[in-house]
């Protein structure tokens, strides 16, 4: 693992490399998350960076931008999530990136959910002290049917 991780505000800038990280049908479908159009997707990025509830910060790597990690609130639980580009996979670059949001947001317990196959996702998630709560099968149109999500927490 070489290179410099930072988290900054999300700006402006960033959209159009998010939004082509989401377009990654393989990705997408791994994270079980649709991908949207462009203009779907400039909508809810508009939505959730205007949502005072939410922690969203934008990865960088070596200086550029390498996707995306957040906390926010859903159904009454704290979770994170993050998005990092095809291209910086491997590097260690989502664990580092994660911790760093975990550091900025100490609400705990707090939550993540990830499809079981997702493996890659679900060891991010352990080594920044996630553990599995429990197993669920859930429909979803990006995996052409049912698949299997962990609920995780992290309590420290």
């Amino acid at each position: 693992m070489t290179g410099d991780v930072q988290l900054r505000e999300v700006q402006e800038a960033d959209l159009p490399v998010f939004y082509e990280d989401q377009a990654d049908t393989d990705a997408s479908r791994m994270a079980a998350v649709a991908s949207r159009d462009e203009e779907a997707f400039t909508e809810h990025w508009r939505k959730i960076l205007a949502d005072s509830h939410s922690l969203i910060r934008t990865v960088l790597y070596d200086g550029d931008v390498a996707g995306n990690v957040l906390s926010f609130e859903r159904d009454g639980l704290r979770e994170v999530g993050y998005w990092i580009g095809r291209d910086h996979w491997g590097k260690g670059i989502a664990t580092r990136a994660l911790d760093a949001l975990l550091d900025e947001d100490t609400t705990r317990p707090i939550y993540a959910r990830v499809a079981s196959d997702n493996f890659g996702s679900v060891r991010v998630l352990e080594k920044c002290g996630f553990e599995v709560l429990r197993r669920e099968w859930v429909e979803d149109e990006t995996r052409d049917g049912a698949f299997e999500e962990l609920l995780l927490a992290r309590e420290r």
